[in-house]
Parts: structure tokens; C-alpha cells; sequence
């Protein structure tokens, strides 16, 4: 089964670009999770750098797909010209160099195009850490431009269509029953001894913390509180193979938890 990693730009108090009221980071979290959705309907599985408005670096964000072995990295954006109203259309950045990353980008321009959008087509970024820290194929998609009146018709009028379409331009580069990263994933994971687990809540307070622990304890999931950089970390099992972690992150998110794969030495 293919696994894919949704990362939807942005979040917390990086709002992304703003036009008139309009926060990126909405649109782009709107967006991930109406893909991934569609994606997980048709079999692939899924895996969200985030589901709520909380702010990750993209060095967690790519850490968060190389952790999880994941197939391909899709990151969710909005583009912003200078001046408002004046450039419109979708374009998608690859790190370059990977003929994987240029044929996703390349259906997913496509059909957003049959959808209204400009097809402004494919530029290489070097300089984006999403891009260039993750280890599969990466795409950042710009969907459109937030400050262009046009541009945000189609996306909010068109809205699952627009989902649609990106999936669609997915399942046309990915085929189902694939895992590019699987073998180096592997014996990666054979060499520096790692475990896994499913980090589903990040407190201040130890009594919260620990109170999520028991909860989770309660559900029958062994967890454990950690803490870094002052912060604490709430995080469920102890699992020597990503299969068994992506599971039990199935099975957590399906009890309502924001989750998110995480690993450590042993």
C-alpha cells in the first residue's frame, strides 16, 4: 500500500499569505484534508503532518515523512503575487532531479487545469526544506493565488472538484500498490534500532499530560510522557516495525486523537 504524507501549509501563528481576511493557512488545511480523505477512500494510506491549526517547522514536517517511510510527500499552499488581482493560476515546486516528483507535479497541474486554473507549470525550488530534507518525492503545490478574486472563485465555488482533481492527478503518478522507500526505510530502520510510536498531544502541564496518558491507558494503549524543550510529549506505544505503528495510529485516529508518527533509539 502506497503511503502518502498530506502536509497542509502553515498553521498556528504562521498564517501563510492574507488577502482581505483570507488566511492561507485555512485554505491550505481545508484542502489536505479533503484530498487525503479521497485518497484514503481509494486505498492508498494516509498520513497528516497535521489536522488542526497548530504550527510545525518544515524540518518537522519533513522529519515526519522520513520517520514514517512514506512514498511521497505532498505539501499544500496558496501562491501570493505583489500586486492583488494580478497573476492567477496553479503552479507546483519540486526540489528537482527526481523524474517521480515531475510526473506528480506535472498531473496534478493538469488537472487542476481541466478545473479553471491557469497552468502556470513547474518550477524547481532548492531552497524549501519540505522539499529538499524529505527523502521520497516531493511536491508543493500552489493552488492558486489567494490574492486574486478569480482564483479564489474557483477554489471555493469548485472546492471538491478542485479536491478531486488533485487526487485524481495523484492516483495517475502513484500507483496504489507501491512503496519506493520501503527497502532503505527498512534496513534504515534494522540499523539505528528504532521504535515507534504515535504521538497524539504536546502539553505545558504535567498533571494534562499525564491525565492523556491515563486516558489512553484506560482505552487498553500503553503510552508514556516525554519531555523536550519543555514541553511535554504524549505519546502511545512502542513499535519496532512502521505496519504495526501506522495501525495503531489507524486505530487512534479513528477514536478521535490528532496524531502524528514519531521514533526514537533503543
Amino acid at each position: 500500500m502506497a503511503v502518502i504524507v498530506i502536509d497542509a501549509g502553515h498553521g498556528g501563528f504562521d498564517n501563510g499569505a492574507m488577502y482581505q481576511g483570507r488566511k492561507e493557512k485555512d485554505d491550505n488545511l481545508d484542502l489536505a484534508l479533503a484530498v487525503g480523505k479521497i485518497l484514503e477512500q481509494q486505498g492508498y494510506y494516509v498520513i497528516y503532518t497535521r489536522t488542526t491549526d497548530i504550527y510545525q517547522s518544515p524540518y518537522e514536517k519533513a522529519q515526519i515523512g522520513n520517520e514514517a517511510g512514506a512514498d511521497y510527500f505532498i505539501s499544500f499552499h496558496r501562491n501570493s503575487g505583489e500586486n492583488d488581482n494580478t497573476y492567477n493560476g496553479v503552479q507546483t515546486l519540486i526540489y528537482g532531479g527526481d523524474e517521480r516528483a515531475e510526473r506528480l507535479a506535472e498531473n496534478i497541474n493538469e488537472e487542476l487545469e481541466k478545473v479553471g486554473f491557469a497552468n502556470l507549470g513547474i518550477e524547481e525550488r532548492t531552497g524549501l526544506v519540505v522539499l529538499r530534507r524529505t527523502e521520497m518525492p516531493a511536491v508543493l503545490i500552489e493552488t492558486g493565488f489567494i490574492n486574486n478574486d478569480r482564483d479564489n472563485e474557483i477554489f471555493d465555488s469548485n472546492f471538491n472538484e478542485v479536491a478531486s482533481a488533485i487526487a485524481m492527478g495523484i492516483e495517475r503518478a502513484v500507483p496504489l500498490e507501491t512503496n519506493v522507500t520501503d527497502q532503505s526505510t527498512k534496513e534504515r530502520n534494522e540499523d539505528n534500532n528504532l521504535v515507534f510510536g504515535i504521538e497524539v498531544g504536546r502539553f505545558e502541564y504535567r498533571t494534562t499530560a499525564n491525565f492523556m496518558a491515563e486516558q489512553l491507558a484506560d482505552q487498553g494503549f500503553d503510552s508514556y510522557v516525554f519531555e523536550e524543550d519543555q514541553i511535554l510529549h504524549v505519546v502511545a506505544g512502542k513499535e519496532s516495525s512502521l505496519e504495526n505503528v501506522l495501525k495503531l495510529q489507524k486505530e487512534l485516529r479513528n477514536l478521535g486523537y490528532v496524531t502524528m508518527v514519531v521514533s526514537a533509539m533503543m
